[in-house]
């Protein structure tokens, strides 16, 4: 499963209603009438219902607070977006404005995305928070503007499990060393069915959610800084991809996956101590398992015994970006501006109803979040704000492929299918094609 669908329980409730979504998706792209009304076409996926319910409410509002606009608002389910975007962007039928996560840069050189300098005030662009910056602008021009920020690799914990195993239910495991070590005197004490931790466990999981401790281990990423080569043949990745066969060998983590890395279905059933997630897997438990929210312990994920204070996670993003071909940018932005870019107020209701879980982009948003009164219950939004995000990355800007050779052979080292030497000459491999085919140093980045 792939990050942009990233919500599995919410991917399978859509799809029985896919057909009755797609239908109404049909038309896309802005229309004015005799009266003068504007109409442009707003597209977002099927995420959570606490977001999908303030998707439909802010353009209820955005519609209601003045009459030259009119959006409509159509839910697209994840595990159709892109085979419905790509349809009709080839068919020159996109929605004037709509949600965009993973990087930017490949869009803007396919000439999709809109400039958004000329339709968003440089007030509003300028609000937009440094560690939000790198996913929204490219090479001094806004093609996006986040409506959040996620941290996708995020360590929640069985404060009770903790407990009957010996350990102190208050403090997560902050080293590698020390998860193993609390892995050892968790097994003893669990039942069949159980596991010490619930990690990634698939290639293409592995793909997105390690950048951060692959970051984490070497201090760089898959390519190096010119994107001339592959940058993992050494010590550090492959430490990495060791920590995670000894989790598969010592029994600490399921031989197969009892919930997606995105869910929180095996946390919520008690069948992991640890779980691996997304700092969106809160909102889950809030919602879906309320008598654990109390009970969960959250923390970043454990470092390399030579981190040095490199984070180990990545920040994923949702973005909200206009159609380069839209003949109503104009109103797609004003309408862009209102509901994410101007009054707080607009989405402090986004941030509370998915249980401070998603971190906003700026600080105005962030301080009026910490001022709502339901914040008190939720200590994790704190660890999330300011002790994950300012020191997480982005996500890589390379192309997707090169992740994908990664995290294969993250697979092949953890199962025992190959040794680290061979797993990562294959994956060398595989990205020196992509570097060739693509001709990536001409898209390195500039700084």
């Amino acid at each position: 499963m792939h990050k942009r669908t990233r919500r599995l329980a919410a991917i399978v409730a859509a799809t029985a209603a896919a057909g009755l979504i797609l239908s109404g998706c049909s038309g896309s792209g802005g229309s004015s009438d005799a009266n003068g009304v504007t109409t442009i076409q707003f597209w977002h996926r099927t995420f959570t219902p606490p977001e999908n319910a303030w998707y439909k409410d802010i353009v209820k509002k955005f519609n209601a607070s003045q009459s030259k606009i009119k959006v409509v608002d159509t839910e697209v389910p994840a595990d159709a977006w892109d085979q419905k975007m790509k349809a009709a962007q080839a068919a020159g039928k996109a929605p004037d404005i709509y949600t965009h996560s993973g990087p930017i840069q490949d869009a803007v050189n396919a000439g999709q995305l809109y400039d958004l300098d000329k339709v968003v005030s440089s007030k509003a662009l300028k609000e937009i928070m440094p560690f939000a910056q790198s996913v929204s602008e490219l090479n001094g021009k806004y093609y996006a503007y986040p409506l959040l920020m996620e941290a996708q690799a995020v360590l929640f914990w069985n404060q009770d499990m903790m407990k009957a195993a010996g350990l102190d239910p208050s403090q997560g495991p902050t080293t590698w060393d020390e998860l193993m070590a609390d892995c050892a005197k968790i097994k003893p004490t669990l039942k069949d069915g159980q596991y010490c931790i619930s990690p990634a466990g698939d290639a293409v999981t592995f793909a997105w959610s390690t950048v951060g401790q692959q970051y984490n281990f070497s201090g760089h990423t898959a390519l190096n800084s010119t994107w001339t080569k592959p940058d993992i043949d050494n010590p550090e990745y492959r430490a990495l991809m060791n920590q995670y066969k000894q989790l598969w060998d010592n029994g600490y983590m399921p031989k197969q996956a009892l919930a997606a890395y995105v869910e929180g279905k095996d946390y919520g059933q008690e069948k992991v101590a640890f779980k691996v997630s997304g700092s969106w897997m809160m909102s889950e438990i809030g919602s879906s398992y309320p008598d654990l929210l109390t009970k969960t312990g959250v923390g970043a994920f454990p470092n390399s015994p030579n981190a040095d204070g490199r984070t180990a996670t990545t920040l994923g993003n949702f973005k909200w970006v206009i159609d380069a071909k839209s003949k109503h940018a104009d109103a797609a932005g004003t309408f862009l501006e209102w509901a994410i870019a101007g009054d707080p107020a607009n989405v402090v209701p986004f941030f509370v109803n998915t249980q401070f879980t998603k971190i906003p982009v700026r600080q105005a948003v962030q301080d009026a979040v910490a001022k709502d009164s339901k914040s008190a219950d939720a200590p994790w939004s704190k660890i999330l704000i300011n002790e994950i995000a300012p020191t997480a990355i982005p996500e890589p800007t390379y192309p997707w492929d090169v992740s994908l050779a990664v995290g294969t052979a993250m697979e092949a080292v953890m199962k025992g299918a190959a040794s680290p030497d061979a797993a990562i000459s294959t994956a060398d491999d595989a990205i020196n094609k992509v570097i060739q085919q693509q001709d990536l140093p001409s898209k390195a980045p500039k700084n």
